[in-house]
């Protein structure tokens, strides 16, 4: 039987590369000591860009977690930035040991792709979601709903990509970003949603379930 191979996102290629050549030259040289932490890191480096495939429920009005971790809050609030609107939050705290590639929530056309500059605060902090460096990705659904997916930088992540753009069209479980060493993403949701997920609960991006969108 042959295992299932994890496939490897390519943001991580220089940092998997550089770390492989620096044990090479390590081992080369003849420092054991230095060629086996060299090992160690590109293996660190390899498990965090780690890109798993992922199969999501099959309802057509299921939405997904748009990142891996833990559900660290979920709030009623109104929303002025993205949704000018009463909505709901729901906040994905992913840690260092995460799989830190985002996955869109449901399907539809993307309005916008809002980057802010910002702070690097801790991103399970409160502040966090209006302080740190972000980038917002705005969807609209074939129903007409709105929502946004906001990827927050954090204390030690300093790089935010997203590879949408403005009028394209993605489908749910599409992989449209990542953040690198620890951050979070927030999801603005419409007052529609049923939603299917509590605080405190871990969820894989593109594969659990949050709720339901009509």
């Amino acid at each position: 039987m042959v295992a299932p191979q994890v496939p490897v996102a390519r943001e991580g290629y220089p940092f998997i590369g550089f770390a492989a050549f620096a044990t090479v030259v390590a081992a080369l040289v003849g420092h054991e000591l230095l060629a086996w932490g060299g090992v160690a890191v590109t293996g660190f480096v390899l498990f965090f860009f780690r890109d798993p495939e992922r199969v999501g429920p099959e309802a057509v009005d299921a939405l997904v977690a748009p990142a891996d971790g833990q559900v660290i809050a979920i709030d009623q609030l109104y929303d002025e930035r993205y949704l000018g609107d009463h909505a709901y939050r729901v906040s994905i705290f992913m840690n260092l040991f995460s799989v830190h590639v985002n996955r869109i929530p449901f399907a539809g056309r993307v309005t916008g792709v809002r980057y802010r500059p910002g702070a690097f605060l801790a991103a399970d902090a409160g502040r966090a979601a209006l302080a740190n460096e972000s980038c917002a990705t705005l969807l609209a659904t074939a129903g007409g709903r709105q929502l946004a997916v906001v990827q927050i930088a954090g204390l030690v992540a300093r790089r935010i990509v997203c590879w949408c753009r403005k009028g394209d069209q993605v489908e749910r479980g599409q992989r449209f970003g990542l953040i690198r060493f620890g951050s979070r993403v927030d999801l603005y949701l419409p007052l529609q949603t049923q939603l299917a997920v509590e605080v405190g609960q871990q969820v894989r991006a593109g594969e659990t379930l949050l709720g339901h969108l009509s």
